[in-house]
């Protein structure tokens, strides 16, 4: 199959088949006699694979690492295991920081109960009171 099948089989763009393929996630495909690439299901499988491991939030460098353990399916799988506890405590980062995040923006928020003009809002008057290098009711509880 061509770029343009496996991008659409592979629910993606064709430059990110390019990009994965430049970045060593893709085996390189065949060649035909008129340059073009010509891809194998092999290669929707792996591009399925990345695009998998993608949507868990593993950066390219660890999808690199485990497209390694598939080339070398004799390793131990130990470094797997180590490369997948880090993305949770990863995770577990960005979710408290996210709820850190939440909570600054609901202090925020309540500082604005009413309709009325924006000169008098406390959203607008916090967020200018900040730029200026005073404290802020989102950050006065951090």
């Amino acid at each position: 199959m061509r770029i343009g099948e496996l991008a659409r089989r592979g629910l993606c763009d064709v430059e990110t088949i390019r990009y994965y393929e430049r970045e060593g996630l893709l085996d390189a495909p065949q060649r035909e006699d008129n340059g073009y690439r010509r891809y194998g299901d092999p290669h929707l499988v792996q591009l399925n694979f990345v695009r998998h491991c993608r949507s868990l939030g593993m950066s390219l460098a660890d999808v690199r690492r485990l497209r390694d353990f598939e080339r070398n399916p004799s390793l131990a799988c130990d470094d797997i295991n180590a490369l997948l506890d880090r993305q949770i405590e990863q995770i577990h980062a960005q979710r408290m920081a996210l709820e850190t995040l939440e909570g600054q923006l609901r202090a925020l928020r309540h500082t604005c109960t009413q309709p009325h003009q924006a000169s008098e809002c406390g959203i607008l008057q916090n967020l200018q009171q900040a730029a200026a290098g005073a404290s802020c009711e989102c950050h006065a509880h951090g």
